[in-house]
């Protein structure tokens, strides 16, 4: 079954997308939900020319989230969490933390675009990724330390 979404699905695609899916997923979760319409001759043709009157705004937004990666970098961020004493963390680390402290350097990234390359468990350096847009993904590095 083809789908087009009409909004980013975490491990599917991005808006705009067609995707081919299992009908029940489609039917019983994408379409219910406002997140996809089913891909047909009409809609198809919808999208086509959607996608060209907003070419233009796409662009700019790929650009904006490219400056967006070029001004975060490569810094490391400080996250301090409570620590054990063999060095296990209380809890978690989440994306809101990371969020905020790209926040706090003056960069406002969403928390939902933020996701781990391996769980926080313990002190130490790590990384994640930051899904700005479709095209742009960016690498920061952040510190796990005791309070």
């Amino acid at each position: 079954m083809e789908v087009i979404l009409k909004d980013d699905v975490k491990h599917l695609g991005y808006k705009n997308d067609i995707v081919t899916v299992k009908p029940g997923y489609g039917r019983n979760y994408l379409i219910p939900q406002g997140l996809a319409v089913l891909a047909d001759k009409t809609n198809k043709k919808v999208l086509e020319e959607n996608m060209r009157q907003a070419a233009h705004k796409v662009e700019k937004i790929k650009n904006d989230a490219q400056e967006l990666a070029n001004s975060i970098g490569d810094i490391t961020l400080e996250i301090p969490t409570k620590v054990g004493e063999t060095g296990k963390i209380f809890g978690s680390v989440t994306t809101n933390q990371i969020a905020e402290a790209l926040k706090a350097k003056g960069h406002d990234v969403d928390r939902k675009r933020i996701s781990f390359d391996q769980e926080v468990k313990t002190a130490g350096e790590y990384t994640a990724s930051l899904n700005l847009h479709k095209e742009v993904k960016h690498q920061i590095r952040f510190n796990v330390v005791a309070e």
